[in-house]
C-alpha cells in the first residue's frame, strides 16, 4: 500500500500544476509551535502596552505570546543568515534543502507541453528556512529559477504581479526554446525580512537580505483573516493562492498546517469546487485527521472526493509525517 500511495502521489506532482501549502509544523522543532510558547508571566502581561484600546488580560496574554514567537523566529532567522545554527536548526535546514532539490527533480521530469514547469510554495511561516535552503541549493548548479515576487536590484520591492513569470532558455542558434523549472515563494502572512516603507496608498514592501527590526507580519492572534484582508499586500498574496487553486488540473500538497487560520480554510473549501483540483494533506499524527476536519468545517460525510488525508499509518513504521517524508514521496524513495 505504501509503495502504491507514494507512486500515485509522485505521479500527481509530475503531471499536475504543482502547489504546496507549508505551515509552522514544517519548521518544528527548530522553531516552537504557538502551543509550545511559554505562557507569559503576570508581570509581562501587566507591562504590556498597546495603544488605542483597552485590552483584557486574555488578549494581553495572546499578544505577549505572539511577541515571544516572533522574537524566536527572528533569532533563528538571524542564525540562518549568519551561519550560526545549532544542531537542530542545521538538521531542519538540511530537510528544507532536500525538499527544494526534490521539487527541482519533479519539475525536470514534467512535460512542459502539458504542464508548466512551475511550482508554488505558499507558507504562513515568517522564518527564512525556505529562502536559505533555496540560496544554498542554487549554489549546486541545480536547474531552478527562484521567484519571491521582488523587483529591483539594490532595493527589492514586493509586487504580486511579479509572481506570474516564466523563464525559458533559448538555444545558441535560436533553434529551440526550453522552459526552465521555476519555483515561486508566496508568504501571505509576511516575513521577518519584509520591511514596510511609506504610508497609505504609497506604502511599499522591501524584501531585505537581513532580519528587520519591525518586520511586516500577520501575528497569530486569531484575527489573521481581518489583518490579512486589511492590507493590500497580504490580500494580493491570498488572491494569488486562490487563483492558483482555481486553475485546471492542479494539485496542492499540505504539510505542517492545521487549518486554524479560518480565512485560509474557507479559501480551501471554496477551491474544492474546482473538481479537477486535488488536495493531499499530510497529517502529523493519525488522530489529527479529525481535528483538521473540524477546523475545515467538514464532518465525516462531507469531505469532498478531491480532498485526501495522508496519515502515518499508511506508511510502514511511521508515527508522524514530516517534511522529510513529503520529500521522500517526491523523490520516489
Amino acid at each position: 500500500m505504501e509503495n502504491n500511495l507514494s507512486e500515485n502521489l509522485r505521479k500527481l506532482a509530475i503531471t499536475k500544476r504543482l502547489n504546496f501549502l507549508i505551515g509552522s509544523g514544517a519548521s518544528s522543532p527548530a522553531i516552537s509551535l504557538m502551543s509550545q510558547i511559554k505562557k507569559p508571566t503576570t508581570k509581562e502581561i501587566k507591562n504590556l502596552q498597546v495603544s488605542g484600546r483597552y485590552l483584557s488580560d486574555e488578549e494581553k496574554e495572546k499578544i505577549a505570546k505572539n511577541e515571544k514567537l516572533i522574537k524566536e523566529v527572528k533569532e533563528v532567522s538571524k542564525s540562518l543568515l549568519n551561519k550560526t545554527l545549532d544542531d537542530t536548526q542545521k538538521k531542519k535546514l538540511g530537510e528544507f534543502k532536500a525538499f527544494i532539490r526534490s521539487i527541482s527533480v519533479i519539475l525536470n521530469f514534467s512535460n512542459s507541453r502539458e504542464t508548466p514547469r512551475e511550482a508554488n510554495i505558499f507558507t504562513t511561516n515568517y522564518d527564512l528556512f525556505i529562502e536559505e535552503a533555496v540560496d544554498e541549493v542554487l549554489k549546486e548548479e541545480v536547474s531552478l529559477v527562484f521567484n519571491d515576487g521582488a523587483r529591483g536590484y539594490f532595493n527589492r520591492f514586493l509586487e504580486s504581479s511579479n509572481f506570474n513569470r516564466t523563464v525559458s532558455y533559448e538555444g545558441l542558434n535560436n533553434n529551440y526554446i526550453d522552459e526552465l523549472p521555476s519555483l515561486t515563494l508566496i508568504k501571505p502572512h509576511g516575513s521577518v525580512n519584509w520591511e514596510k516603507v511609506g504610508e497609505g496608498e504609497d506604502a511599499k514592501v522591501i524584501i531585505r537580505n537581513k532580519v528587520v527590526e519591525s518586520p511586516m507580519v500577520v501575528p497569530p492572534t486569531g484575527n489573521e483573516g481581518r489583518d490579512t484582508f486589511m492590507d493590500n499586500h497580504f490580500h494580493d498574496m491570498l488572491r494569488v493562492f486562490q487563483l492558483e487553486l482555481d486553475k485546471p488540473e492542479s494539485v496542492l500538497f499540505i504539510l505542517g498546517f492545521s487549518f486554524q487560520d479560518d480565512h485560509i480554510a474557507r479559501m480551501i473549501r471554496r477551491a474544492l469546487r474546482n473538481r479537477s483540483l486535488i488536495i493531499e494533506c499530510f497529517c502529523w499524527k493519525n488522530e489529527d485527521e479529525q481535528k483538521y476536519k473540524e477546523n475545515l468545517g467538514f464532518n465525516s460525510q462531507e469531505v469532498p472526493h478531491n480532498f485526501k488525508f495522508i496519515k502515518p499509518s499508511q506508511f510502514e513504521d511511521k508515527d508522524n509525517l514530516e517534511l522529510k517524508d513529503l520529500t521522500k514521496v517526491l523523490r520516489g524513495i
